[in-house]
């Protein structure tokens, strides 16, 4: 209910204006978040989105107040900032300028705007952000708390890649699990009590027998010893006057990976650790705390096992009933051990939490022997089982999940991770109900074996689990494929959607570089990632390494070798990324904070290049050629490494210009001319107008990069585009170079191309998958099922969903969707289309459909925005009833390379393409 009501709060409208014509106010953010908790800058920034039925509505002034109070609010008294009336027409990351902001504090805030022609908006209905702890030093009297401390001469630290066998007694001992608990009085009337959470590796906090909100997994996952993520709830109503206890349940995370059962890496950084803060404000005006010291207690769990990788036991006749509640008898608990923590300063957590977001009921299920039963939930996804069971106290139920089954229909865990299980035994009660807490698999089945004879009733869900980001983009069309395929990888990018952006939700869970950027415009039109790749870009800062590295995955809680530590186009996410990031959302201070890491890794490459020509990482990781998947196999490594280079020096030339570097811009410019020239001399054969070896990705990546040059750019786009033809219109790029290949296609026009490519199920591919049983993207083209069936790297086609055919990009130089360009492929085979997406001012809306021999095309343009429009060359183009020609509200600019180019102010608009 709590995620409904949230979706309800960031979409629905905050404000009808009070008279008709007024604009309304959409969504009023703090930070990007609608009435955020726990934000933990000085000078936060606000944003608003403006919704108008007039056709060119322009911001030209606007207005913030915040106060203390709604009621000195409401009386127009912005104690805290009044900003006054700005001129301008800025409606996003508007910093906060006013008195110094307080800790654990809730401010309330509304937004006024004008137009040129002085009519103002009315202001906003109030919204409102709460503070978190904004001093370091706020945070000394909430202590780091334990049940067990490991000794130094047992850390493993980095993490050891595989089994550890050889670690001696390092990794072997089981983490205790402990619950942690304290009684406090409360004497006063409670006004506001906030609660500030850091429980490593996660947690799940307790108060006065209930839940602390709906987080999975809670806090994000970092680098430990540089940066700890806390949460922060609002628990005004969990408290009560008089007694009260809090408590939690730690778990292991990431900080340690003991050597049983599957694991991806021993790690043994620390045994779980807490430290909590809950401040309460009074009625009367005065304060109170309660900190993690040392008068808490501790006792171990039921949970008797759990790792990240291996699963997750419990023992429910080990549960200790009430033990979060006020009448509950704490002696035979321990004292807790007071220890000094990581050594991470403490953050709040910006991005969503992880949650159960879906559920699945069984689809089938099968015996398979007498005291074991197949579940099918019908799809492949991150997540955990809910057991619903009712037997004897002391049987035992073991579950298996597997995202897909071998040749004798059992769970099949080789590609995904094993043995991973969770093993639950039961305490007796008529119905018993048990959920893992701090661990998640990648599953569509999942075996039950049944330790008990008399087993009376057993069922079984799979709870989908992810990051709570917001849905920002709906795709569909005529072409049932089509939708499929959006579905296919849309499920790779929800499983994959975790407190990093994961390559796979089983074997792995590491942050992967190389996927944020390469489909990070798929990403963006689907969900509010602004959050997620903010903490990418501050986990790469803090994972790069004294010579400028950025290693492939970040946190680097294990360091591999080679290529699978050191690939130019995964590190050169460090680059991407923060431009990115400016670019879709209009953020200049991530390119502020990264500007250093930059520099300091576009140098670091500079080290290993041999005349501006890099040849060392994996090149286009899983093309398709004729071994096995894997490291490059039909372009040259020094290609594909060689033009991220020049792509980094060529995007940092422009960074410098955006951030007044001009001595820099200097230097940018003339290392992406140096590289630019290495890489065609080295690659490109001007007889023939090929570059290499003539792959998709030899092709692609100089196009799209801007590497060929103006004069051959025409016969290298035709000569890419023949040899798809010749070669069945097959795909055969990878990870790396499939999206530049739909990126160089899509700008030479080609999208019939891309379409014909991927309306098919013959060949690998997308449509080779959904025919081959995948409910989720693969990692392999042809859906192997000796590597991972849930993997979100090839998603590249659904960026084409939403640019290609509904043709909603950004104008050349634009940032954060002010000047949007709308230019759909109205592709042969295919009826209609209809694409959204909620960009940082406004929901951009195209449907296009054929009918009766015309093509009508719908488009909504948010207000205080302006749009490019590129239609198709028909005979007659009219909007609404008028012919463009007679529409004073569109600027015809005439035909452009065979297309009508359109300029239009915001508003919605109804072409009819006539032939």
């Amino acid at each position: 209910m709590n995620r409904i009501i949230f979706f309800l709060s960031l979409f629905l409208s905050v404000k009808i204006g009070p008279a008709h014509g007024r604009p309304n106010f959409q969504q009023l953010t703090v930070e990007q978040k609608v009435a955020p908790l726990g934000i933990d800058l000085a000078n936060p920034r606000f944003g608003w989105i403006i919704h108008s039925q007039e056709r060119g509505y322009k911001q030209a002034a606007w207005q913030v107040q915040v106060a203390s109070t709604l009621q000195l609010l409401k009386q127009g008294k912005g104690d805290v900032w009044d900003s006054q009336k700005i001129s301008g027409d800025k409606q996003s990351f508007v910093a906060f300028q006013g008195n110094a902001l307080r800790s654990a504090q809730r401010y309330f805030w509304r937004v006024k705007v004008w137009k040129d022609d002085g009519t103002d908006s009315g202001w906003s209905e109030p919204s409102s952000f709460t503070t978190g702890i904004l001093q370091p030093k706020e945070w000394e009297n909430a202590k780091w708390i334990a049940y067990e401390i490991l000794p130094k001469e047992l850390q493993v630290m980095p993490g050891v890649h595989l089994s550890g066998d050889h670690l001696g007694e390092k990794g072997v001992k089981r983490a205790v699990i402990p619950l942690f608990r304290k009684p406090f009085e409360l004497d006063k009337e409670i006004k506001q009590a906030l609660l500030f959470v850091a429980g490593l590796g996660q947690y799940e906090a307790r108060l006065n027998g209930e839940k602390v909100g709906g987080d999975f997994l809670a806090p994000g996952w970092t680098n430990y010893e540089k940066r700890c993520l806390y949460n922060t709830y609002d628990v005004t109503k969990q408290v009560k006057q008089g007694q009260n206890t809090i408590g939690a349940i730690v778990g292991t995370g990431f900080m340690y990976i003991n050597r049983e059962r599957y694991r991806k890496m021993v790690r043994a950084e620390a045994f779980p650790m807490l430290r909590l803060k809950l401040i309460v404000n009074y009625a009367d005006g005065t304060t109170q705390e309660i900190n993690t010291d040392e008068s808490w207690k501790t006792s171990p769990s039921p949970i008797t096992f759990s790792s990240i990788y291996g699963g997750e036991d419990y023992d429910a006749t080990k549960e200790q009933l009430g033990w979060d509640n006020v009448t509950f008898n704490d002696v035979s608990w321990k004292k807790i051990i007071v220890t000094e923590g990581p050594g991470g300063e403490m953050f709040a957590q910006q991005d969503y939490p992880l949650k159960v977001m879906q559920a699945f009921d069984v689809k089938e299920k099968k015996q398979v022997a007498s005291n074991k039963i197949l579940y099918d939930f019908g799809q492949n996804a991150s997540g955990i089982i809910r057991l619903r069971v009712k037997g004897k106290k002391g049987d035992r139920v073991k579950i298996v999940p597997a995202e897909v089954l071998d040749d004798k229909g059992m769970p099949y865990q080789n590609a995904s991770g094993g043995p991973y299980y969770y093993e639950y035994i039961l305490k007796g009660d008529k119905e018993e109900f048990w959920e893992p807490r701090f661990t998640y698999y990648g599953f569509r089945y999942a075996l039950v074996e049944i330790d008990g004879k008399e087993m009376a009733d057993l069922n079984l869900q799979l709870l989908h689990t992810r990051n709570s980001a917001p849905t920002m983009g709906t795709f569909s069309c005529a072409n049932p494929l089509f939708n499929q395929i959006n579905e296919l990888i849309k499920w790779g990018i929800k499983s994959n959607l975790a407190s990093v952006a994961t390559d796979c939700p089983h074997r792995e869970k590491l942050g992967w570089l190389e996927q944020t950027h390469l489909i990070g415009s798929s990403m963006k039109y689907n969900f509010d990632i602004y959050h997620l790749y903010n903490k990418v870009v501050d986990d790469m800062m803090e994972g790069q390494l004294p010579n400028g590295l950025v290693p492939d995955i970040v946190p680097e809680y294990v360091p591999f070798e080679g290529g699978f530590r050191d690939s130019p186009e995964w590190g050169s996410a460090a680059i991407i990324i923060p431009w990115y990031l400016y670019q879709w959302y209009g953020d200049k201070r991530v390119l502020e904070k990264a500007y250093p890491m930059m520099k300091k890794y576009i140098a670091y490459l500079g080290t290993k290049a041999d005349n501006n020509i890099l040849s060392h990482g994996l090149g286009d990781w899983f093309d398709l050629g004729p071994k096995d998947p894997g490291v490059s196999q039909l372009t040259p490594i020094a290609l594909t490494a060689t033009a991220t280079y020049y792509y980094d020096a060529d995007l940092l030339s422009k960074i410098a210009v955006t951030l007044d570097k001009k001595e820099d811009v200097t230097a940018f410019t003339q290392l992406a001319t140096n590289i630019k020239d290495a890489f065609n001399m080295k690659f490109f054969d001007s007889q023939k107008n090929v570059y290499a070896t003539g792959s998709q990705t030899s092709y692609s990546m100089p196009l799209y990069m801007g590497i060929v040059d103006e004069t051959a750019k025409n016969k290298v786009s035709t000569n890419l585009v023949n040899s798809i033809r010749a070669n069945n219109k097959a795909l055969t790029a990878g990870d790396v170079g499939y999206r530049y290949l739909l990126r160089a296609l899509e700008e030479a026009d080609a999208s019939q191309l891309i379409y014909e490519m991927n309306n098919r199920a013959d060949v690998p591919g997308y449509g080779y998958q959904i025919k081959h049983g995948a409910t989720a993207l693969t990692e392999s083209w042809a859906a192997l099922k000796y590597v991972s069936n849930n993997h979100m790297m090839l998603g590249h086609l659904m960026e084409w969903f939403y640019s290609g055919l509904g043709g909603i990009k950004q104008q050349e130089g634009d940032v954060g969707f002010k000047k949007i360009l709308i230019e759909p492929a109205i592709v042969d085979g295919l009826d209609w289309v209809n694409v959204s997406y909620q960009s940082i001012n406004g929901e951009i809306k195209v449907h296009w459909r054929k009918e009766n021999g015309k093509t009508n095309v719908k488009i909504s343009i948010p207000a205080n925005t302006e749009a490019q429009i590129v239609l198709p060359t028909f005979s007659k183009i009219y909007e609404g009833k008028k012919a463009i020609e007679n529409n004073k509200s569109i600027k015809n600019m005439g035909e452009i390379n065979g297309k009508h180019l359109l300029e239009t102010p915001s508003g919605n608009y109804e072409f009819t393409l006539i032939k």
